[in-house]
C-alpha cells in the first residue's frame, strides 16, 4: 500500500509529551494565581510604619514575567525530554521494523531476540520471532516437498521416455509387454498427481463439514481393502465404539483408507495383523490403526509423516504407494483441527492415532 509521508511517531510522541507538560504547567500556575488572589486586595492597604500590602496589579506585574519564563522552560524541557524519551521507548520498535524489512526481502533466519523483561514491545518481538520460525520451517518444508515431488514425477516420466525409445529402436519388441509397463508407469504418475492435489486441497481446507462416524468409515475402508489384506496374508481386526465427529466424509474416508492401506502394505510377509479401533473421549474421538511389521528406529518413525518418506524400502508391485500416505493423513487430520500421532511398537510395526474434535452441542 502506498501512503503519503507524514510525521514520525517519535515526533508525535515528543509533541504529546511537551503539550502535556505545558498543560500541566499552565494548570499549576493557574492554581497558584488563584491561590494568591485570595490574599491580595484589589487596592493598596496601609499597614502603618511598615508600609502597605501590594495590590493585585502589582502581583500581576510581578507574576506574569515569571510565569512566562516558566512556561518557556517547560516547553523547551518538554521538547528535549520528550524527544529523548520517545527515542528510548521506540528503540525496540526500530529493531522490529528492521527485522520485518529483512523478512520481506526473504531473510527468514533473522531473529529479533529483544532483551529485557516482558512488556508490550517484547511480547510483539517474541510473537514475531515465533512467526518467523514457523515461516522458515514452512518454507523449508515446501522447498523439500517441491524437490521431492519433482523427483518423484521425474521418475515415471523418465521411465516412459526410455520405454518409448526402446520401442522405436526395436520394432520387433513385444508390444503387449511394452503397453503393460507403460500403463503401470502412467498409473503411478496419475496416483502421485492425485495425491498431490488431495494434499493441496486439505491444506486449503476448502471442504464442507458434516457429521461423520469414524467407526463406519473404518468398516467401509476395511471392506474395500480386505482383498488386498487376504492377498498379502494379513488379518484385519476391528473394534471400538461409535465415534462421531464433524468433517468431510470423503477426506476422513481417505484418512482411514490411507492408514489401513499403509498398515497392510508395510507388514510382515506372512501372518501379519492389523488392528483398527475407535474410541470416544470427553472432547475428542480417536481412530487407531496398528500393525505388525519390522522394528523401526525412533528417528525413522518421527519422519514417516513427512512427504515421500517410507518406513522401509520402496514396495514393489501395484500397491507400493507414492510416499504421501501418512503425509496426507496428517494434513487431513490437521485440516479438521485434529492431530496425528505415530509411535513404534516394541515388537515391530507402528501405532498411528488420529485424534479429532468431538461434535459440540
Amino acid at each position: 500500500m502506498t501512503r503519503a509521508p507524514g510525521p514520525s511517531v517519535r515526533l508525535k510522541l515528543t509533541l504529546s509529551y511537551a503539550g502535556f507538560l505545558m498543560v500541566a504547567g499552565a494548570l499549576l500556575l493557574a492554581a497558584v494565581w488563584v491561590f494568591l488572589l485570595r490574599y491580595v486586595p484589589e487596592r493598596d492597604v496601609v499597614m502603618g510604619p511598615r508600609g502597605f500590602i501590594p495590590n493585585r496589579g502589582d502581583l500581576q506585574r510581578a507574576f506574569t514575567p515569571a510565569a512566562t519564563g516558566v512556561m518557556a522552560f517547560l516547553l523547551l524541557f518538554g521538547l528535549l525530554g520528550g524527544w529523548f524519551l520517545a527515542g528510548r521507548m521506540l528503540a525496540p520498535l526500530d529493531r522490529i521494523t528492521a527485522a520485518t524489512r529483512k523478512a520481506t526481502l526473504g531473510s527468514l533466519s533473522h531473529r529479533i531476540r529483544l532483551p529485557g523483561r516482558r512488556d508490550e514491545f517484547r511480547e510483539l518481538a517474541d510473537s514475531f520471532d515465533a512467526m518467523l520460525e514457523r515461516l522458515e520451517a514452512h518454507v523449508d518444508e515446501q522447498r523439500r516437498f517441491a524437490a521431492n515431488a519433482s523427483h518423484e514425477l521425474r521418475t515415471p516420466l523418465a521411465v516412459t521416455q526410455i520405454l518409448l525409445d526402446v520401442a522405436r529402436n526395436d520394432p520387433d519388441r513385444d508390444v503387449g509387454e511394452l503397453v503393460d509397463r507403460l500403463r503401470s508407469v502412467n498409473t503411478r504418475a496419475i496416483d502421485l498427481t492425485e495425491a498431490l492435489l488431495l494434499l493441496s486441497l486439505t491444506e486449503q481446507r476448502s471442504f464442507t463439514r458434516e457429521p461423520v462416524d469414524l467407526s463406519l468409515l473404518a468398516e467401509e475402508a476395511t471392506e474395500s481393502l480386505l482383498p488386498l489384506a487376504e492377498k498379502r496374508g494379513v488379518t484385519i481386526e476391528t473394534s471400538g465404539d461409535v465415534a462421531p465427529t464433524v468433517g468431510s466424509p470423503a477426506l476422513l474416508l481417505q484418512l482411514t483408507t490411507n492408514l489401513l492401506h499403509n498398515a497392510i502394505v508395510h507388514n510382515l510377509p506372512d501372518h501379519g495383523t492389523v488392528q483398527v479401533s475407535t474410541a470416544v473421549g470427553p472432547e475428542s474421538v480417536e481412530l487407531t490403526v496398528e500393525n505388525t511389521g519390522e522394528r523401526l528406529s525412533p528417528q525413522l518413525v518421527s519422519t514417516l509423516t513427512e512427504p515421500f518418506q517410507r518406513g522401509t524400502e520402496r514396495i514393489r508391485g501395484d500397491h507400493g504407494g507414492v510416499g504421501l500416505g501418512l503425509a496426507i493423513v496428517k494434513s487431513i487430520a490437521e485440516a479438521h483441527d485434529g492431530t496425528l500421532t505415530v509411535v513404534r511398537r516394541p515388537a515391530g510395526g507402528i501405532r498411528v492415532t488420529a485424534q479429532l474434535p468431538a461434535p459440540t452441542g
